[in-house]
């Protein structure tokens, strides 16, 4: 069977799991109920072991199958963090935490491994071993290197991972992957732009920040358009423009802008740093002001998918929906499973959950329809890669 009719029995348990996760959001490490209800339920299913505590926040079960001669452990990813959004869902499993909201999927990426844990762990229909791995902190704070800095990869002796990511581009139910460069590089930067405050009335009594800040954010539209390979995929962003004062009537002595770059080549990511801090820095002197760049957080690697792993991901796919897209575009989102595909041979996958408001908007649900098709993925990887 495509889809394990085991799954369609889970299914309103699963989404029931799902729909909780989705009201009690937590964000980056700060996980205290989420980890706990994954380690009590991974417990309740009568796993191997849980270990609790990798990478500060994450839970790792082991699933041992029916026989060991395999010796192998492969491992399974999802991550559990929510972001800091206000819903506008307006569902009745919305999130009960205002400013924090699964805007992603993790919700339904961490209850599709349960329920695929829980088969598993009844059937263990497989040779070997099976890790299953919910992760702290993707959405910013690399939890991925926590885990794998932490001794993810040795500790448990894994010799492959996988990840998996719903896609509302995707028609639900469908699979898509691509081997090598799938997710770009992530940088998140600042400038904070410093001037001479004063009253509004009077702005030629002052170095206006605010102007000079409107224009650093103009310029830095130039980057991609005129400073870059047309060829070469790249993404200069700036998201943020906040002011140290919120009066009508005060010309701030600070701005502070944030932003984002995604890049597919060091090169690129290179140049386009030093581009954006010498035209914020020359910008802003042409208004009187100064600009400082720097970093928010450490960036995220380029997520490379290993060839022989990505296909081993186009079979289970396959096995579950009949076909899988074996070039996927790139994309210029992000994913901290970088970490985990530099330590450790793996493949990522995106699952199709139907047209939808995208990813991180906040009128984003994840939909439970597709939480079969997920799991059976799972299972069928699992059944493939350890057989009997």
């Amino acid at each position: 069977m495509p889809i394990r009719n085991r799954f369609a029995e889970l299914h309103p348990d699963i989404t029931a799991w799902r729909r909780d996760l989705h009201a009690h959001p937590e964000l980056q490490y700060d996980l205290p109920r989420t980890a706990g209800i994954v380690a009590d339920k991974l417990r309740a299913f009568g796993c191997d072991s849980v270990i609790e505590g990798i990478g500060r926040t994450g839970v790792v079960a082991l699933i041992k199958g029916k026989s060991d001669t395999s010796r192998r452990t492969i491992a399974f990813r999802a991550d559990m963090d929510a972001l800091p959004i206000f819903e506008a869902t307006g569902a009745p499993h919305a999130s009960k935490t205002p400013g924090k909201m699964h805007a992603c999927g993790h919700d339904g990426h961490t209850a599709m491994l349960l329920g695929a844990a829980q088969y598993l762990a009844e059937t263990r229909n497989f040779d070997g071993t099976v890790a299953v791995v919910f992760q702290p902190a993707e959405e910013g704070g690399a939890g991925a290197e926590a885990m794998v800095q932490d001794g993810l990869i040795e500790t448990f002796g894994i010799s492959e991972i996988y990840g998996l990511h719903n896609s509302p581009l995707l028609p639900l139910g469908q699979f898509a992957i691509r081997p090598g460069a799938f997710y770009a590089a992530v940088d998140s930067f600042h400038i904070e732009v410093r001037g001479k405050g004063g009253h509004a009335a009077r702005p030629n009594n002052t170095v206006d920040t605010t102007l000079a800040a409107s224009a650093i954010v103009m310029a830095l539209q130039s980057v991609v358009s005129r400073n870059t390979d047309p060829q070469q995929p790249l993404v200069v962003s700036v998201t943020s423009f906040r002011t140290e004062s919120e009066a009508f009537n005060v010309i701030p002595e600070q701005v502070m802008l944030r932003g984002t770059v995604r890049s597919f080549d060091m090169e690129v990511r290179n140049a386009t740093i030093a581009r954006i801090e010498r035209i914020a820095a020359l910008t802003a002197e042409s208004y009187g002001a100064t600009a400082t760049f720097g970093f928010d957080e450490e960036p995220y690697p380029v997520m490379a998918n290993h060839e022989v792993e990505t296909a081993h991901c186009v079979a289970a796919a396959e096995a579950v929906s009949g076909t899988c897209i074996t070039d996927a575009p790139r994309t210029t989102g992000g994913e901290d499973f970088a970490y985990m595909l530099q330590a450790c041979p793996g493949a990522y996958i995106q699952l199709g959950i139907g047209e939808g408001p995208g990813l991180h908007h906040p009128s984003y649900d994840f939909n439970d329809e597709v939480i079969p098709t997920g799991c059976s993925y799972w299972v069928s990887l699992a059944e493939q890669r350890l057989p009997l």
